[in-house]
């Protein structure tokens, strides 16, 4: 057990958490389910895909914003949002790093007929 990170949380990791927390929301992941590649959504395009008041879908869109999933830009008074693929697939490559340099060889070790 790897105790040191409750006290010391790798900050490389930060990101990471943050987009896997954005996404673990269902309507947050179907916001990004609606983007076609390459195309650009308003808050109103977005909020009439939804049962849902406009301040809720705000709230969606400002944690992926947070989490860099999306990026706004302003066009004429109202917010374009588009998504960055590259970082969701950084924090999936990472991820995918450590349980394979970290996790991998443990799995290993407990296999049966492995011994530890």
């Amino acid at each position: 057990m790897r105790k040191q990170h409750l006290l010391d949380y790798p900050e490389h990791w930060k990101p990471v958490a943050a987009v896997f927390s954005a996404l673990g929301d269902e309507t947050r992941q179907k916001i990004l389910l609606l983007f076609e590649k390459g195309e650009d959504l308003s808050i109103k395009d977005i909020a009439a895909c939804f049962p849902l008041g406009r301040t809720t879908i705000v709230h969606h869109l400002r944690k992926l914003e947070s989490a860099g999933i999306l990026t706004a830009r302003r066009q004429r008074g109202f917010a374009l949002y588009s998504i960055r693929p590259a970082v969701i697939l950084d924090a999936l490559e990472k991820l995918r790093l450590f349980i394979d340099e970290e996790l991998s060889e443990t799995c290993r070790q407990k296999e049966p007929g492995k011994t530890p």
